[in-house]
């Protein structure tokens, strides 16, 4: 995908540098975070032999740093010159992206990058000051392309310490980068600092902003530990600026109903929200892949079912219902294995569950993460792609990428009955909605499935179908050129 190369030693000694600023605020402010960077700057092969030192040093970090607390409403507008925009080009203002990071955020801005230069336009993508250094990549470059996509980075000698002053910084280095590309919009994505500095550089350079709200990452701050509350300070601020970029934004593009509803409901006019789902390209809609050498190679008999799913894994994902699930349908001699690929903080928690529960004798396989191009191998191996989503508000609201990506490959999916999840699956046709964290009601759910195998290929073959004719990222790449047209950027 990438046509980065290691190796790219003239670009180091700033790196060094970068990190080092980074690693001198954070030493003085949040020796945790300080210990984090240096385990990340370790040779890839020592870093994963302190992997649990990595994971515990990044759950006491987490909510602090440079960029964790959030500050004053507005960032500095740098000082900018006259610009004469080029028409179709568009400036993506992201968190971090591919190849350095790979998640469904990186994902969805390269797909979609990709179907807008397939449709005309001229996306180039810039991430957040610092990326991917913090991530303890020394040799990247200020810009590379990925897939025809050109990435920009922002790399300087040095960074500030403090959200306020970081995101000034970065205002100021990506005007830089509009005064040479001279886009004609600027679109920036989930979260919040994103959405500031582009608002910085609209006040800078008078060029409209598009804010696209990939999730509500206040409402997923408040998953990570039981003790945190709607009434917390910094969920509190949060909100606000979230809700301050989506006002404030010419335009806002979200992922589903439930999203553009809770968007209206915080003051936004609701002719000014589009909608721009999830989706998948061709490689998805493609024939699938054989499914027996994966099987083979995990270990998994041509007679055992296998149900699972492609996530990361969050204590919001409800993972510990599915294995609980299990245990009951491996009770009732069902010859099931349970599939988990991803990876996240609760991964060592699953494992350790899944041991207690007596699944640890490969009745459930944790593969950790994998390459995204290698995902459609492990659906082949699937016999039905489950969503155990927990209760929690955010996933209510948000519209997850992985179900979707399964559905196109053909999967009948079994999903928790929570609202976001009810604009993927219509039940009995492409799939089941099961009530959240009952793991009997899962059982009995799978276990019908399973015991069908007429119905497992219709609401497979009717999930196709779905995919195919309302999430491709061309149709969404044209409703974003149509968005971008109704601000006279094309």
């Amino acid at each position: 995908m990438s046509a980065y190369r290691g190796g790219m030693s003239r670009h180091v000694p700033r790196a060094v540098s970068l990190a080092a600023s980074v690693a001198w605020g954070e030493l003085r402010h949040d020796p945790a975070r300080a210990a984090l960077l240096g385990v990340r700057l370790l040779p890839a092969a020592v870093r994963r032999r302190v992997g649990p030192v990595e994971r515990w040093l990044s759950a006491r970090a987490r909510a602090t740093g440079p960029g964790a607390a959030p500050s004053a409403v507005r960032v500095i507008a740098p000082a900018g010159r006259p610009v004469r925009p080029v028409p179709g080009r568009v400036l993506h203002l992201v968190t971090n992206s591919l190849p350095f990071a790979h998640a469904g955020y990186t994902v969805r801005t390269q797909k979609l990058a990709e179907a807008q230069r397939a449709a005309g336009l001229d996306p180039h993508v810039v991430t957040r000051i610092g990326f991917p250094v913090t991530r303890g990549v020394l040799d990247a470059s200020p810009v590379q392309t990925v897939s025809g996509v050109p990435q920009h980075r922002l790399l300087p000698a040095r960074l500030p310490y403090g959200q306020g002053a970081l995101l000034a910084r970065n205002a100021e280095l990506a005007g830089r980068l509009v005064e040479r590309l001279r886009p004609a919009v600027l679109h920036a994505a989930t979260d919040h600092g994103n959405g500031r500095v582009a608002l910085a550089l609209r006040e800078a350079y008078g060029l409209p902003v598009v804010y696209e709200v990939r999730g509500f990452l206040e409402e997923t701050w408040l998953t990570q530990d039981p003790a945190r509350s709607p009434l917390d300070p910094v969920y509190r601020t949060r909100r606000e600026l979230e809700t301050h970029c989506m006002r404030e934004a010419d335009l806002v593009l979200t992922l589903g109903a439930a999203m553009k509803a809770e968007i209206v409901a915080r003051g936004v006019p609701g002719e000014r929200v589009l909608l721009v789902p999830n989706a998948v390209d061709g490689m998805f809609l493609a024939p699938p892949p054989d499914g027996a050498p994966v099987r083979a190679r995990l270990g998994i008999a041509p007679d055992e079912y296998v149900v699972g799913t492609v996530s990361s894994l969050t204590p919001h994902e409800g993972i510990a219902t599915l294995l609980h699930a299990g245990v009951e349908l491996r009770r009732r001699g069902v010859p099931l294995r349970l599939l988990i690929v991803g990876d996240g903080p609760e991964r060592g928690a699953l494992q350790r569950l899944a041991a207690r529960l007596g699944l640890d004798d490969g009745a459930v396989l944790f593969t950790g993460r994998v390459p995204h191009s290698q995902v459609r191998e492990f659906h082949a191996v699937l016999d039905v792609f489950a969503v155990p989503r927990t209760d929690e508000r955010v996933c209510h609201l948000v519209t997850p990428l992985k179900p979707v990506e399964a559905m196109a490959s053909g999967l009948p999916v079994t999903a928790s009955d929570v609202t976001a999840m009810r604009e993927l699956v219509e039940p009995e046709v492409n799939g089941r909605l099961i009530p959240h964290g009952s793991p009997l009601a899962w059982a009995d759910a799978i276990e019908m499935v399973l015991y069908s195998h007429k119905r497992r290929l219709e609401w497979g073959a009717a999930a196709r179908a779905t995919v195919a004719r309302e999430r491709t990222w061309d149709r969404v790449a044209a409703t974003t050129l149509e968005a971008y047209r109704s601000l006279g950027c094309v």
